[in-house]
């Protein structure tokens, strides 16, 4: 029997995956959290097999969990079940070390093979997203840059984000006029929707 985490924000679609899973005879629900920060200390209690994580989650990202499990329970295969079907993100997830990527629109039926397919030490991924991610690349922004863009999405004005970052008003200024030529963005929240979409926030 395979045993399964699911990390969802969204009850209902919990509830939903777990009826769905819990139909296949060699599937068992062993885990189910609604928060990124609660999923590994689940997987640490249930020992899962494979663990299912949204994206976006309250408390961490599930990119962010992913680093987190992976790193500390490297034997769970992980997918990354998303309505975001962004290259970027999926560059992220692989790089994360995540088994396959699978998008929340696809028939029901693909999500128990995925798991299977996962344990059997295949990668998933849809195939015209993998071919977006390689023709849209790694992101153009530099650590710090990234660091001042991500920043930047909780503070109104440059010196609140200089104080924060214990930069200059200068350099923040510099790092976001670079961002923005590199993302060809008019302004910083044009940045950082670019960003996002392209997963690279």
């Amino acid at each position: 029997m395979t045993r399964i985490l699911i990390a969802e924000d969204q009850e209902m679609i919990r509830g939903a995956l777990i009826s769905l899973l819990e139909l296949e005879d060699d599937l068992e629900v062993v885990a189910q959290v609604g928060r990124g920060d609660e999923v590994l200390e689940a997987a640490r209690a249930a020992a899962p097999d494979v663990a299912l994580l949204d994206i976006e989650m309250p408390g961490m990202t599930g990119l962010e969990a992913l680093e987190q499990l992976a790193a500390e329970l490297p034997a769970v295969k992980i997918l990354i079940l998303t309505t975001f079907g962004r290259p970027g993100y999926l560059r992220r997830a692989m790089e994360g070390g995540a088994a396959g990527f699978v998008l929340k629109d696809a028939p029901a039926t693909e999500l128990a093979s995925a798991i299977r397919r996962a344990l059997a030490g295949e990668r998933i991924v849809d195939p015209g997203l993998a071919a977006a991610a390689l023709s849209q690349g790694q992101s153009p922004l530099t650590p710090r840059e990234h660091e001042v863009l991500a920043a930047s999405r909780n503070y109104t004005t440059v010196a609140e984000l200089a104080n924060a970052l214990y930069l200059s008003h200068g350099t923040v200024r510099n790092h976001l006029s670079s961002v923005m030529q590199k993302l060809d963005a008019r302004n910083r929240g044009e940045a950082v929707r670019t960003a996002e979409e392209r997963g690279w926030l």
